[in-house]
């Protein structure tokens, strides 16, 4: 379980009230006492290591030090996430997690290096759903779409990074709610992905956010469907697959969290400031244009959110039956 035992779920009892107050209030005396690192397991220029960088800018001040960010990738997370666990429990090193880091990966790997125990967590930052972007030349509505794949069962193909990637598995989770069937295609990275599609190789791409727009808008395809749970701000003509089948709903998310042993303090101060950063409609909006809701949560509310999503996901995982190394 994601959920901290009983004990740290106490020590975790930070409210959002912590959030209003004032900067000089947040950067109180012991804590922090040098520079905080937000470690991002993602190479520079992804969603997550936006988000990081945009929450950097403004948690500075409030926390009345410097906020680094230092990309550590490799290993779907691993690499960044084993790196946090091993680290001082004293708040001044904080994982930006995705929805990979504590859920995934710890259902599918057997030899994983940390476990969702090795972190406390400090705030839900954000939520990031999906786009199905389709070929202009496929049907333009859901049903329509629903109806010419049934016609062709595993015949439409889509990108991704990997069976154990975060939108296989989305794909997956929409596809058994339509009652359609796709073959996913594995490539290396996003833009050999989008290479094909232009290319009119794939038939269809399972991306986050921005990443969706720019071809949708240029033409060079079309966004038949978002996964999440309310209409995209950015495309508000276009629905989510959760208005005709309801449990379509999968989205990633971002998070802070810290190594287990971390005090109370220092994860009330992180999660203070988090919200009170994400609270700044410019940052907001900011979001929003890549794809991103922001959210800013308690440590025991994220904590319960991970919990959630764990059981979430674990049975559409043993479906899959995934083999990870």
């Amino acid at each position: 379980m994601v959920m901290a035992p009983q004990g740290r779920r106490a020590l975790l009892g930070a409210g959002l009230g912590a959030g209003l107050a004032a900067p000089a209030v947040l950067a109180q005396p012991g804590f922090p006492d040098r520079p905080v690192t937000l470690v991002v397991p993602f190479p520079p220029g992804g969603s997550t290591d936006v988000m990081a960088r945009l929450l950097a800018e403004r948690m500075a001040p409030l926390l009345g030090q410097p906020v680094l960010v230092e990309n550590r990738p490799g290993g779907a997370t691993v690499v960044g996430a084993e790196a946090v666990a091993r680290s001082a429990p004293d708040g001044h090193t904080v994982l930006v997690n995705s929805g990979t880091t504590l859920t995934i990966n710890p259902l599918l790997m057997r030899n994983l290096p940390y476990r969702p125990e090795s972190f406390a967590p400090v705030s839900l930052l954000s939520t990031l759903p999906f786009a199905f972007l389709l070929q202009n030349r496929l049907p333009a509505t859901i049903p329509e779409f629903v109806a010419f794949a049934k016609a062709r069962p595993g015949k439409l193909n889509y990108g991704t990074n990997g069976p154990s990637s975060f939108n296989n598995i989305v794909a997956v989770l929409v596809s058994e709610a339509l009652g359609i069937r796709m073959q996913d295609v594995t490539y290396r990275g996003d833009s050999a992905q989008l290479n094909d599609f232009v290319a009119g190789t794939l038939d269809l791409l399972v991306v986050g956010g921005s990443s969706a727009i720019g071809p949708h808008r240029n033409g060079q395809g079309r966004i038949l469907a978002w996964t999440g749970d309310k209409r995209m701000p950015m495309t508000p003509e276009i629905p989510i697959f959760a208005e005709v089948a309801p449990e379509a709903i999968g989205q990633t998310w971002f998070g802070l969290a810290v190594p287990a042993r971390t005090p109370a303090g220092p994860i009330e101060r992180l999660s203070a400031a988090a919200a009170r950063a994400l609270q700044e409609p410019a940052l907001r909006d900011r979001l929003l244009g890549e794809g991103q809701f922001a959210v800013g949560s308690s440590p025991t509310e994220y904590a319960a959110f991970l919990a959630r999503e764990m059981d979430r996901w674990r049975p559409l995982l043993a479906r899959m039956d995934i083999k990870v190394d």
